[in-house]
């Protein structure tokens, strides 16, 4: 095609996500190339690289404004054989659009992250199942010029049923990768016990590949997994109740707990293990494990969402994650003011002035109500948007103003206007 401005034909025909159709949209209509219209691209960038830690099950509640256009990103250790199930709810006053999205993340920086998954709020929820054990990342980013609270939960399940009823992953005895005949081999599967005769049933549907035997899992069941590109197999069976060929659905009974093959000498018990084409044995733990419980629901006390608090106790932790465990990012001193963005369990979501995000104990932070102390200026002044020299100004001050003290860092104290106005003066103006 010699005609200019003519899209390659892979590009027409690519199939877009929801988040990059209406990406598109916002370039068509021009509005890439105003302020908020790249400030709302770039967060969405910038929550790929910046995002905080969590560990299942999950749950937040946090808000997004219509002037402030901003990407919330999770990021979380996943393995294959688990489903992750993402729950949106959106309280908003009028019809807003949230676009959930998966990454997987192949190295600790976040660079080039894989798309995986994607959905948005038409959508009650996202299901999907992990493809590989990476790093994994959850961004959910609203549209333009909406604001509203919105609650993700985040949880866990299995992909596969447990191959022997009224068991489940706890009763699993020996796991992958423990040394095999004097450490001459790994064990490649899992060993559930359980009393000779017990039914074994097919985790999954499919089709029977073969019902044969062999010296070290003695009678075994192969079945294929029509929906995933893996064999699941049944080993040290006292009997085997199917056919190569049959197909089986789930719960179906394919075979019977025993110890053949070199399993004569333990307990009766089920080997099972899971082998992907061309790629061999991988761990079945995560497809088996029980699901995670439901989310701890947020007590935090959501009042407080949008409003700038500050620290009541002498020190404050902030963490990567609603955790007392969790990887500390930095301690504050009382009295440093704190932006409450979120709310997961008995944790805040904080903002702080130099951007830095993270998790602090609600009961560490208390609200703004009363003033530390009131200061009259000396001399003109400005009230900036933020503690930096070179920020905007809210609005000019006059000698001779009463100003609230209503927090403070090392170099900046956060006060406000008789008219309700809030913003920072240097410590170093002079005051009474």
């Amino acid at each position: 095609m010699a005609c200019g401005g003519v899209q390659p034909l892979r590009e027409v025909f690519k199939k877009q996500t929801p988040y990059e159709k209406y990406e598109q949209s916002l370039k068509t209509a021009k509005l890439e190339n105003t302020a908020l219209g790249r400030e709302w691209m770039a967060a969405g960038q910038r929550a790929l690289r910046d995002s905080l830690t969590i560990t299942l099950p999950f749950k937040e509640t946090g808000y997004f404004a219509a002037d402030k256009p901003a990407a919330i990103s999770y990021r979380l250790s996943a393995k294959r054989g688990q489903r992750l199930v993402i729950g949106t709810e959106i309280k908003s006053t009028q019809p807003v659009q949230v676009f959930i999205d998966v990454f997987e993340l192949n190295n600790a920086s976040g660079r080039n992250p894989r798309h995986v998954a994607t959905a948005d709020t038409n959508t009650a929820s996202l299901s999907y199942e992990v493809e590989e054990d990476q790093i994994h990342l959850i961004r959910l980013q609203p549209e333009l010029l909406t604001s509203g609270n919105y609650t993700i939960s985040i949880t866990r399940e299995p992909t596969l049923a447990f191959p022997i009823p009224g068991k489940n992953s706890k009763q699993i005895g020996s796991v992958w990768g423990v040394p095999r005949d004097g450490g001459a081999r790994r064990h490649e599967g899992v060993d559930i016990f359980a009393r000779k005769g017990t039914p074994v049933i097919a985790s999954t549907n499919g089709y029977i590949r073969a019902a044969n035997e062999n010296n070290l899992g003695g009678k075994v069941v192969w079945l294929s997994d029509e929906n995933r590109n893996q064999v699941l197999y049944y080993a040290h069976l006292d009997s085997q109740l199917v056919r190569g060929g049959e197909r089986v659905e789930i719960g179906d009974t394919i075979g019977l707990v025993g110890n053949t093959g070199n399993a004569r000498t333990t307990a009766p018990h089920l080997h099972f293990g899971i082998y992907r084409s061309g790629r061999g044995a991988f761990d079945p733990f995560p497809a088996l494990q029980l699901a995670s419980e439901d989310p701890q629901p947020v007590i935090a006390d959501m009042k407080r969402l949008a409003t700038w608090a500050r620290v009541g106790a002498k020190k404050a932790s902030v963490r990567i994650a609603p955790d007392a465990k969790a990887t500390l990012l930095l301690e504050l001193d009382r009295n440093t003011p704190v932006y409450i963005t979120g709310g997961a369990a008995n944790w805040y979501k904080v903002k702080l002035p130099n951007e830095i995000t993270g998790y602090v104990s609600s009961t560490l932070i208390e609200n703004l109500e009363k003033p530390l102390r009131t200061q009259r200026l000396q001399a003109p002044g400005l009230l900036l948007e933020q503690p930096d020299s070179l920020a905007p100004f809210v609005t000019a001050l006059e000698a001779g103003d009463a100003l609230p003290v209503l927090a403070e860092n090392d170099e900046f104290l956060f006060v406000q206007t008789l008219n309700g106005e809030q913003g920072w003066i240097p410590k170093s103006a002079e005051i009474e």
